[in-house]
């Protein structure tokens, strides 16, 4: 089994950045796609950004060009840097990996931006 546990999240004014880390254990080497995923209050959860086993990147347009995904070497962790953060970026953000047909989902980690 895969289990994922998000980190990093937090408050942060307007403009600010962050770095959300997505820690992995289990059986790894079954991970085909790792991404992040966010729900806000009273909202769908909402697909930002994935990453294949290959390193192919695919964004969500409404955070392309301020997120970024990225893994370390080991393929253990992986990131989302989120630069220009806004209020409405306001949400608990989540870890996903595709293990096969299924889905794993980490505890999520809440981030809020202030105005």
């Amino acid at each position: 089994q895969v289990q994922l546990v998000e980190s990093g999240g937090g408050l942060v004014q307007a403009g600010g950045s962050l770095r959300l880390s997505c820690a992995t254990s289990g059986t790894i080497d079954n991970i085909n796609t790792m991404g992040w995923y966010r729900q806000a209050p009273g909202k769908q959860r909402e697909f930002l950004a994935s990453i294949s086993r290959g390193g192919i990147k695919n964004y969500a347009v409404s955070v392309s060009g301020r997120f970024t995904i990225s893994r370390d070497n080991a393929k253990t962790t992986v990131y989302l840097q989120m630069n220009s953060l806004k209020p409405q970026d306001t949400a608990v953000y989540y870890c996903n990996a595709n293990v096969g047909d299924l889905a794993v989902w980490g505890q999520g980690t809440l981030v809020t931006v202030s105005s």
